[in-house]
């Protein structure tokens, strides 16, 4: 009798055991990961301008991309919330921007650009400097926001596989070292005063 209840119970203990480690290996793992170092608002003169600081590496599968002439996308977010009892949250700012990493082999240049705005570099180290600093971009216009009112900023970024050419898309998709993201910074925004 003492014999068929321990075997039942040993049976369920080694299932638990396999279905834990099952679970971990199934939970994908981030190869790498983006940290937000800081990040604050500044009035601007028609709203307010994010300033943030983000801090990574690239391990060796993008460094050798980026130098075999595949550009890179890094894509900052920034979203603003208010919470409402009687509904759902209110979300007056959400905007991304987008800068990207390249190569250029015949002139040794690392480039960075954004816009129409275009940089070059000697080094990898330098190029990614500037990507890691964002600063005096423009997010919060005066009329999206109400004075005394406390907001939730939220800010992140992510290597973009999905602003890649096609055939690199894949494989990335496929690939761990292609994960590259931060996860959510988030800091209390009050408004005192309409910026002007």
């Amino acid at each position: 009798m003492t014999i068929k209840r321990f075997f039942p119970l040993r049976f369920a203990v080694l299932i638990w055991i396999a279905l834990a480690f099952g679970l971990m290996a199934v939970t994908p793992a981030r190869a790498d990961s983006i940290s937000v170092q800081r990040a604050s608002l500044q009035a601007d003169g028609s709203g307010w301008s994010l300033d943030a600081r983000f801090d990574f590496d690239l391990n060796s599968s993008l460094e050798d991309a980026v130098n075999k002439g595949i550009p890179l996308y890094f894509t900052t977010d920034f979203e603003l919330t208010r919470p409402r009892w009687y509904w759902f949250d209110e979300q007056p700012v959400s905007v991304s921007q987008s800068i990207r990493l390249s190569f250029q082999p015949l002139t040794r240049e690392y480039r960075v650009s954004s816009g129409g705005l275009q940089l070059g570099f000697s080094t990898l180290s330098d190029a990614l400097a500037v990507i890691k600093h964002v600063t005096s971009w423009h997010v919060i216009d005066s009329k999206q926001v109400h004075p005394g009112e406390t907001y939730t900023a939220s800010v992140r970024m992510q290597l973009d596989v999905a602003l890649m050419p096609k055939p690199f898309q894949i494989d990335a998709v496929n690939n761990r070292d292609w994960n590259l993201a931060s996860d959510w910074k988030r800091f209390n925004f009050t408004v005192t005063e309409r910026a002007k």
